[in-house]
């Protein structure tokens, strides 16, 4: 047992470097920070969203700034008061569907957006009590093991390299597919020498390791400069500050009992996601999510997204890329989370700014969200592999896996056909995934 305790203990030291509670300057916490701002992609659920319920550009623009505030004040609430976890928030990608359907059941434009927000509110007020209530704990102490953890945190890595490989560099709207996989291979190329000299170099070694992400981005960047596919219009149009949508002054709360009942299944989707999110931190920063850690996060998740709704924005949740790279800087602070909290609020109010993020090309950031796919995906079978695997294992383990490999590969034309409710659910393949797991841990029997 000491043996075992004695290899963890240096494995770990081996991965990180500074601890959650361990002090960074704000220099370096405002730099790391920025990474991790950088990997996120918050900007895209906003435009997705936009789009969808047919804004016009300005209000897509003022849409996106309110997207950064409320997941910069979002993840400062969680890391630095509530969850006290190196967890960042943004935008989720589960109720884009829920979101655009009940602005244009409900008339479209700001009165549509109106009924979206204000069931968007009454679920997270919702969360929030449950948080309270310390619930939420038991059910995770009870249907979730190792076992079902490490699954979960497997099919939350594989589940997101299709949307790194095939979104961001295969059907990037920029660029040939040729010169869009040269820039992704480029990117992650570089983050992963400039993690190798991390480790080799004694003077200046750190550098290269705990800004891996920002130097693979930013040549990245500067390479497609020269290949003529970074477009810095938008940031020259935009204005160097700009006020967020507020509640009262640009759009009002509305009521409406479907859709509040729609917002509160997509809260138990997204409570799901988050929680595979906060498996991954756990395990890469070696922190045991403990039951404060549990209701403090569901606390800290519904006042997010409750920020999120006075601000006229989509719901927030913990992002598990950010997990991953945790893994590759070593540096586990949560004081550069909090420095990545007011950077996104900062980038929020300025136009300019969050227009500048939303010029990377996608392909550049595909490489380097690719690779923390998998560093997410082994930490999860580094759980898994502490378990011993007998029959009933094997498929608590596979099926997830399948069921993630048939959500994502299912038609969408399939997928719009079905009725409502489960169009929600099986829009998220890491929720079916990680009740599938749940379940078969449960009902299989253990011989």
């Amino acid at each position: 047992m000491e043996t075992t305790q004695t290899t963890q203990k240096m494995q770990t030291n081996r991965t990180i470097t500074v601890g959650t509670t361990d002090s960074v300057s704000w220099t370096q916490s405002t730099l790391l920070g920025l990474q991790h701002l950088l990997a996120m992609d918050v900007y895209v659920v906003p435009f997705i969203v936009a789009m969808m319920v047919g804004f016009s550009s300005g209000q897509s623009a003022i849409l996106i700034q309110s997207t950064f505030i409320a997941a910069g004040v979002a993840t400062i609430i969680q890391s630095g008061f509530l969850m006290k976890m190196p967890v960042a928030q943004g935008a989720s990608f589960i109720p884009i569907g829920a979101i655009a359907g009940i602005t244009l059941a409900n008339g479209g434009g700001m009165e549509g957006w109106g009924a979206a927000m204000g069931a968007s509110f009454v679920g997270a007020v919702l969360v929030t009590i449950l948080g309270f209530t310390g619930l939420f704990h038991k059910f995770i102490d009870s249907f979730v093991p190792s076992i079902v953890g490490g699954t979960i945190i497997f099919c939350v890595g594989l589940s997101l390299m299709p949307a790194a490989v095939n979104d961001n560099v295969y059907k990037s709207a920029v660029g040939t597919i040729s010169q869009n996989i040269f820039l992704a291979v480029l990117t992650g190329t570089i983050m992963i020498i400039s993690s190798i000299l991390g480790s080799r170099l004694s003077k200046g070694g750190r550098l290269f390791r705990v800004a891996s992400v920002i130097i693979a981005l930013i040549t990245g960047s500067i390479v497609a400069s020269f290949m003529g596919i970074l477009d810095l219009s938008s940031v020259a149009q935009a204005k160097w500050f700009s006020m967020p949508q507020l509640l009262f002054k640009d759009f009002t709360f509305t009521f409406n009992f479907s859709a509040i009942v729609t917002m509160l299944i997509i809260y138990v989707v997204l409570l799901a996601e988050t929680t595979g999110t906060w498996l991954a931190v756990s395990n890469v920063t070696k922190t045991p999510l403990n039951r404060g850690y549990i209701n403090r996060g569901v606390i800290g998740e519904g006042l997010g997204c409750i920020v999120a709704s006075l601000l006229g924005t989509t719901p927030v949740t913990g992002y598990s890329s950010n997990a991953g790279i945790i893994a590759i800087t070593g540096i586990a602070s949560r004081r550069v989370f909090i420095a990545a909290g007011g950077l996104f609020i900062v980038f929020g109010l300025s136009g300019k700014l969050s227009a500048l993020i939303s010029t990377i090309p996608s392909a550049v950031i595909g490489g380097v969200f690719a690779l923390v796919c998998g560093v997410i995906a082994m930490s999860g079978f580094q759980i898994i592999k502490q378990t011993q695997i007998g029959q009933k294992e094997m498929y608590v383990i596979s099926i997830p896996i399948l069921l993630i490999i048939a959500l994502l590969y299912l038609p969408k034309d399939y997928l719009m056909s079905l009725p409502t409710m489960i169009h929600y659910l099986f829009s998220s393949p890491i929720a079916i995934a990680s009740i599938a797991a749940i379940a078969l841990n449960k009902l299989l029997p253990a011989d």
